[in-house]
C-alpha cells in the first residue's frame, strides 16, 4: 500500500509526503528524521492520510497538492472537495484544467 499524508508543524505549515510505510514515516519524522523542513519545524501531527495500491499514483498525487494553494489544503484536509472546486477556478469563473 501506498500513503499520501499532510503534516502540520509547528509553525502552522502543512508538509505533503508519501510513503509505503505510513506509521513508520511518522515515526521517522517525529524522532527529526524525516524531511529537513519538518525537522525544523518538529514537532509534527498528521492532518489528513488517504492510502491507495499504487505507489505512481500516490507520488503524482502527492506532487500535486504540494502545487496546491495552502487554503486548497486546508480544504482536502477538512474534506471539503466543494471548496477545492471553488478555489481551483480563475478569478474569471471559468474552470482550469490542470489544477483540480
Amino acid at each position: 500500500m501506498a500513503h499520501m499524508y499532510i503534516l502540520e508543524c509547528r509553525d502552522g505549515t502543512p508538509y505533503v509526503g508519501s510513503t509505503r510505510n505510513l506509521e513508520h514515516r511518522l515515526q521517522q519524522h517525529a524522532a527529526g528524521k524525516g524531511a529537513e523542513y519538518t525537522r525544523r519545524r518538529l514537532p509534527v501531527t498528521l492532518r489528513w492520510a488517504a492510502e491507495t495500491d499504487s505507489v505512481a499514483e500516490v507520488y503524482a498525487w502527492e506532487k500535486r497538492v504540494q502545487g496546491w494553494s495552502r487554503k486548497k489544503r486546508e480544504a482536502l484536509m477538512l474534506g471539503d472537495f466543494e471548496l477545492i472546486s471553488e478555489l481551483s477556478r480563475r478569478r474569471t469563473g471559468k474552470p482550469r484544467t490542470t489544477d483540480t
